[in-house]
């Protein structure tokens, strides 16, 4: 990236790709970009990582990505419960993963610790700085160039005032990861179909209470939910009837909290000191495309859900992994821009799914005694293996699977194919200490993982013009392990396998497919 002056009042910035907004979405697309090769400036509001933990849960598969780029360390052991829920309705999250369960680490911390990973990576953050206006330029000319969503395809040039004055931004990419009132997503005009808050939880963090701790406590007036850590009490409540109120962005104060928890449950905290209060709505909108040519959105900017079981702080993050590695491709000409098509395909399905597990989340949670037949059945059904697993794998994103092949292609589809690649212990083939899968990935480059030990010659050798962008690793899976002996995997930086085999057939579409043509001369 390079800085220069223009007229003494106006910074000028060059770089790869603008990221709009220092969130947990926002810096986990930093580090993944500059792990990738692409510079990236990232500009937010804020002076610093929050100092309000709104959301406190990391699940499972988030766990596994932090652990994948080696940034478990720095957290320590954070507290660990294996019990979740679907619509306050109680449930077990274990899964295979070497970090079952759900664990609670506080948004403060997650942003400091990825705000600490990409600025070591040379990330450029640029705080305090508030965007002003955007402008797409075509190739070549400069000129404005209306394309999808009324983005051109040429760049884009962004106006931001910071604490020294007026900045200019031009990038070849924007993102924008700036939370559910976007002002990329205001600028684009991306259309952000769905519906509006019609029902709110209030919430607050407050200290000097003493009250019980309830887990979703359905009572005759509302629903309760209380849990004390470090001194600090967490209160969220729900009247029945109650209707979300208009607020034009501003917070309830702590009498609205402190009158409506006396009404649902016949407590009085008013004693207390809040710390921060906020309510949040079950409102439900996802944007109609990721992707408006050049500018691409992540996170809460890209969809708006309420935070029903920690979901939308893991489901952003997700979406950054997803982006990351494939638009450092894209900038670094390894790849084309369809390949950014695919992570509208993938996150823009993910998203739905976790949009409407949440709504019928809501409707348990926030519905009046009439729900109280669906509870019942749910309490049965969650019993049986078949449907705990299946609702498990959604909110912790485990049971996620990609279609990696595509629909022009039509294979025997391998059980791995389009999944994470499982966290197993491989013996090396040529000796030594044995070593984690996951260990294999925190280059954040591609792996063609041959699991026959011998080498596999002819695997080799077909991913050989490949090897700046791929791994090639040939080791042995531990014996009782759930990876299949004597067949290899394609997996891609993010951790998903794209091709699966015993042979190098259909290895050289899938490397094409998801790092690149190669050059004429490579």
């Amino acid at each position: 990236m390079t800085t220069d002056h223009q007229d003494t009042d106006t910074t000028i910035l060059d770089t790869d790709v603008l990221v709009v907004g220092a969130g947990p979405a926002g810096l986990m697309l930093a580090t993944e970009l500059r792990l990738g090769g692409a510079e990236v400036v990232v500009v937010d509001q804020r002076p610093g990582p929050t100092t309000e933990s709104r959301a406190s849960t990391l699940h499972a598969r988030t766990m596994e990505i932090l652990d994948s780029r080696g940034l478990l360390d720095e957290l320590g052991t954070p507290p660990c419960e294996p019990r979740g829920h679907f619509g306050g309705v109680p449930l077990d999250l274990t899964l295979p993963s070497s970090h079952p369960g759900q664990w609670k680490v506080a948004q403060t911390r997650t942003e400091e610790l990825l705000q600490r990973r990409a600025a070591v990576l040379g990330a450029d953050l640029r705080r305090r700085h508030q965007l002003l206006s955007l402008e797409a330029k075509s190739e070549g000319d400069g000129r404005d160039e209306a394309g999808r969503g009324g983005v051109g395809r040429g760049g884009v040039e962004a106006e931001a005032i910071g604490p020294y004055g007026p900045v200019r931004i031009r990038a070849r990419y924007l993102v924008g990861c700036d939370g559910e009132d976007s002002t990329v997503r205001r600028l684009v005009r991306a259309p952000f179909p769905g519906r509006d808050a019609a029902r709110e939880l209030l919430r607050a963090d407050v200290s000097g209470v003493e009250v019980a701790d309830r887990r979703f406590q359905r009572l005759e007036h509302g629903l309760a939910i209380a849990a004390t850590r470090e001194g600090v009490t967490r209160v969220m409540v729900h009247e029945f009837g109650r209707p979300a109120a208009e607020r034009d962005g501003a917070e309830p104060d702590f009498a609205e909290v402190t009158d409506v928890w006396k009404r649902v449950t016949g407590e009085d905290i008013s004693q207390g000191t809040p710390l921060w209060v906020n309510a949040f709505g079950d409102a439900n909108r996802q944007l109609a495309h990721y992707r408006h040519g050049r500018v691409l959105f992540a996170g809460d900017a890209a969809h708006r859900q309420m935070p029903s079981g920690g979901q939308a702080l893991n489901l952003g993050v997700q979406d950054a992994f997803n982006l990351g590695w494939k638009l450092a491709a894209v900038v670094r000409g390894s790849a084309g821009e369809d390949l950014l098509d695919t992570y509208h395909a993938e996150r823009h399905t993910v998203g739905r799914q976790v949009l409407a597990n949440i709504r019928a989340q809501v409707e348990l949670l926030l519905g009046g005694p009439e729900v109280e037949p669906a509870r019942a059945l749910l309490t049965e059904l969650v019993a049986l293996d078949g449907v705990r697993q299946h609702l498990a794998g959604m909110i912790s994103g485990l049971g996620i699977r990609y279609d990696v092949e595509g629909p022009e292609i039509h294979s025997d589809e391998h059980p791995l194919l389009g999944r994470r690649l499982p966290d197993a212990w491989l013996e090396p083939a040529e000796g030594g200490a044995r070593r984690r899968t996951t260990e294999l990935l925190r280059t954040g480059r591609g792996l063609l993982l041959s699991l026959d030990g011998d080498g596999a010659p002819a695997l080799r050798a077909t991913a050989a013009p490949w090897s700046d962008r791929v791994a090639f690793v040939a080791d042995r899976p531990a014996a009782g392990g759930p990876l299949p002996a004597g067949q290899a995997l394609l997996v891609r930086p993010d951790g998903y396998v794209a091709w699966a085999g015993s042979g190098p057939a259909g290895l050289a579409r899938a490397l094409t497919r998801w790092f690149g043509t190669l050059a004429a001369d490579d």
